[in-house]
């Protein structure tokens, strides 16, 4: 026999050697956690509108996915370029690709780590110096995870992933209704610039017949203050609306993306009619939203997910924080050959095999376990928290926009209702004007009243749709 045979602990039967080896495999696999259970929280069993019309018309639905909620081609393809091109869109899915990297790491600490190992050492005395070679196959440290420790921090790795991608879900969905927003808010500063440009000119032209007949004596300077007045008001008016066209049109490209051509995020203005069939046809640029009940809505929605599962992984903290308390064991078993020179490894009789099983107890650690364990369940408290949190701010976002749904209906019929008066009064004046039955500040009043009745209709018109953008994010659209 070679003289190094003695290096290695003396073999077993290769039965016994299987069976110590997966011992500790099958008592590993069985370490107890506690699943995760989802908070019993009270949920309202409707919305209690204000209005029992906005009641009546939610419809229990699946997340309205937003090719089926945008009727609009142009606005589409800004969503679509805002998805491949927006930095937060993107900064999400990197961090959820981390965090899937990390759970994939936790769950391979679980199992051992085979390499390949090979080391010379020399070692000397007063009566003797010598070598020593080794190489073959090396389970370094390898902690059986008989209390559960890793397999928590598996788990809670896994929710913290889980989060990651409801969190990226909600940054998806608050960028869809992000740019539909602000291209709303383009299209509503082009209808009321085009609005002030148009009041603009009718006033402007009235001021030139005020001071004509102001030079053949058939008007007050009264009168051509008056209209003078006016003029300056419309032109105020254009200049904050181009104003607000401007910044709408810079927070929608920057929505969209660093894009090669910034003119390709500028959206084209609808036609501006305050008629009631074109007034409809606006409004038909986004389907309306059916929403369900409360906790149909709420526990669906990517952010409420997103803290649930945030709440899971503080769950499992606290399980590798208690295994904490507990012995660590760890095992190192090599098999391979070693010999006292380099030109006998490997050779018959220098084979065998070691197993080192270690035991870890903590006595006494200043109480860092203690205030690990006190640390983890605090951070689960407030994990709990945040999720009623999220779940409270999730059912007001959705009550809000069903209480305005219907209020803000019937407050554009009458309004629109308003601006068609107005309307009528303002060309009424003008013809009793033309007779000689009229005054011209009258005329004036009514085109200044028919110009402040249409520029509400046109922001109405807007926030109904505006609303219906809120409501779809509030109901975590898709």
């Amino acid at each position: 026999m070679n003289k190094t045979s003695n290096i290695y602990t003396p073999r077993l039967h290769s039965t016994r050697l299987a069976l110590a080896l997966a011992l500790p495999l099958a008592l590993g696999a069985c370490a107890p956690l506690q699943p995760h259970q989802r908070p019993d929280l009270p949920l309202p069993p409707d919305w209690a509108t204000a209005e029992p019309s906005a009641s009546a018309a939610t419809l229990p639905s699946a997340p309205l996915p937003w090719v089926d909620w945008v009727q609009h081609p142009e606005l589409r393809a800004l969503i679509q370029q805002a998805l491949e091109h927006n930095l937060d869109a993107r900064i999400a899915q990197r961090q959820m690709a981390q965090l899937q990297a990390q759970w994939q790491q936790r769950r391979a600490a679980q199992g051992p780590t085979l390499a390949a190992a090979a080391d010379a050492q020399r070692t000397g005395g007063d009566s003797a110096t010598g070598n020593l070679y080794r190489a073959g196959l090396l389970v370094s440290s390898w902690e059986i995870d008989f209390f559960g420790r890793l397999q928590s921090l598996s788990e809670a790795a896994r929710a913290q992933y889980l989060a990651s991608a409801e969190a990226e879900r909600w940054v998806r969905v608050s960028l869809v209704s992000g740019v539909v927003a602000a291209w709303l808010e383009v299209q509503s500063a082009h209808a009321l610039l085009e609005v002030s440009q148009r009041t603009l000119a009718n006033h402007e032209a009235s001021l030139r017949l005020v001071q004509l007949r102001l030079q053949h004596g058939t008007a007050s300077a009264l009168q051509r203050q008056h209209s003078e007045a006016l003029v300056q008001a419309a032109r105020v008016a254009q200049a904050r609306q181009q104003r607000q066209l401007q910044l709408a049109l810079h927070q929608l490209q920057q929505l969209v993306g660093p894009l090669h051509d910034p003119a390709a995020s500028t959206p084209a203005p609808l036609p501006n009619d305050t008629s009631s069939a074109n007034g409809n046809q606006t409004l038909a640029l986004l389907q309306p939203v059916a929403v369900g009940l409360p906790s149909e809505v709420l526990l669906q929605r990517p952010d409420v997910r997103a803290a649930e599962n945030r709440l899971a992984a503080a769950q499992a903290q606290i399980g590798a924080a208690r295994a904490a308390f507990f012995p660590r064991i760890a095992l190192t078993a090599q098999l391979g050959s070693a010999s006292t020179e380099l030109a006998g490894l490997f050779a018959s009789g220098s084979w065998g095999w070691t197993l080192a099983p270690q035991a870890l107890l903590p006595l006494f650690d200043y109480g860092a376990n203690r205030a690990g364990l006190a640390a983890a369940q605090a951070e689960r408290d407030i994990a709990l928290l945040q999720y009623e949190q999220a779940i409270q701010s999730a059912f007001k976002e959705v009550r809000d926009a069903l209480a305005s749904q219907s209020l803000m209906q019937t407050e554009y019929a009458a309004q629109q209702a308003l601006w068609q008066a107005e309307s009528q009064r303002a060309h009424l004046s003008a013809r009793l004007l033309a007779l000689g039955s009229a005054s011209q500040l009258e005329l004036l009043d009514a085109q200044r009243s028919a110009f402040a009745a249409e520029q509400q209709l046109v922001q109405l018109r807007f926030a109904l749709l505006q609303n219906r953008v809120a409501l779809y994010r509030a109901t975590g659209g898709h």
